[in-house]
């Protein structure tokens, strides 16, 4: 039976899909939509009038000062979700692949691929679609082989989550709107560039709660002092696993709170309370380049281990190029 694909721009648009994994899923197609800046698009591959995968790709606009100004990439987590064990994912994989490569390099000027479960998988299809991959770390901390998160917590780590509390610092779930948005302003005075260089606009935190929050796929996380908003964390939850995409602190005016570690620490009791295997740090860099991040997260007993990235520009010179630099 041939395999049909279907690629859709517009979450009104979208049957409903059966499927766990929240990278893929239509709630996180929403907030994309919603927030300012994205464009997402997801392609669906069915048999017979039923589907057997789907992968959801993001296109996110960034404006510079100097040119080029306007500059769009295409970003995808993982390699999409497959429903149908009998089907060949990596055959119906190759084919989205190709799918989602014409319709992102219309827009975008590079397509990446992060936070691959299997680094091997799709490699025939990424190497016919002249894809090149870059080596790259993954740090996770295990949840279900400890009692406590803190077990595996550094000395250090340890007294200065103990001092934080003892100083008035206080951590819990955001209540409301308000609370969000001062997450965010937060957030976008703290963040550092060594941990990602794109931040998404409180659009985007506002939808989390709206769509994901109310259905448990995610949760933001606040520290608080005096009633003041200075730290949090926001985590996504998908099947086993809990993700940690984005935290920080005002760590130099409220150094003796440590709002950036309580983030963290947060983050991961509360995973283990709700029975998650394991909790990824996103986005801690190459392994041959140092990371403040990285080395930050690993002072909370996550594994280092090495996985890739893959990339595809829209110049086919450039692919050529950098594909024999990383060979």
């Amino acid at each position: 039976m041939p395999l049909k694909l279907t690629t859709y721009y517009h979450g009104s648009d979208i049957p409903e899909l059966p499927g766990k994994n929240t990278f893929h899923s239509i709630e996180l197609f929403r907030i994309y939509e919603a927030t300012t800046g994205y464009t997402p698009l997801l392609i669906v591959a069915s048999e017979g009038g039923k589907p057997v995968a789907k992968l959801l790709a993001a296109i996110r606009k960034s404006v510079r000062l100097f040119p080029p100004a306007i500059i769009k990439r295409c970003e995808i987590y993982g390699t999409g979700e497959y429903f149908d064990e009998t089907a060949d994912k990596e055959f119906v994989f190759g084919e989205m692949l190709q799918r989602l490569t014409d319709e992102a390099l219309r827009e975008a000027f590079l397509i990446e691929f992060r936070n691959l479960e299997n680094s091997l998988f799709g490699y025939k299809s990424f190497r016919k679609n002249h894809y090149f991959a870059i080596n790259w770390l993954q740090v996770r901390n295990s949840l279900h082989s400890r009692e406590y998160v803190e077990e595996r917590f550094s000395p250090s780590r340890i007294r200065q989550i103990k001092k934080g509390l003892k100083n008035g610092a206080e951590v819990r779930e955001v209540h409301n709107t308000e609370e969000i948005q001062a997450f965010s302003q937060m957030l976008h005075h703290v963040y550092s560039s060594k941990i990602r260089r794109h931040f998404p606009s409180k659009e985007f935190f506002q939808h989390m709660e709206k769509e994901m929050v109310q259905g448990k796929q995610s949760k933001i996380f606040i520290v608080t002092y005096k009633d003041k908003i200075i730290g949090g964390s926001a985590c996504i939850y998908s099947e086993d696993n809990a993700y940690l995409w984005f935290s920080g602190g005002m760590r130099k005016t409220y150094a003796l709170q440590y709002p950036g570690i309580l983030a963290v620490w947060h983050a991961l009791t509360d995973a283990k309370k709700r029975g998650y295997r394991h909790l990824e740090f996103m986005d801690v860099g190459l392994p041959f380049r140092k990371h403040g991040y990285r080395d930050f997260v690993l002072r909370f007993g996550g594994k280092q281990s090495s996985t890739r990235r893959w990339f595809r520009f829209r110049w086919e010179w450039l692919n050529k190029l950098l594909n024999k630099i990383y060979e």
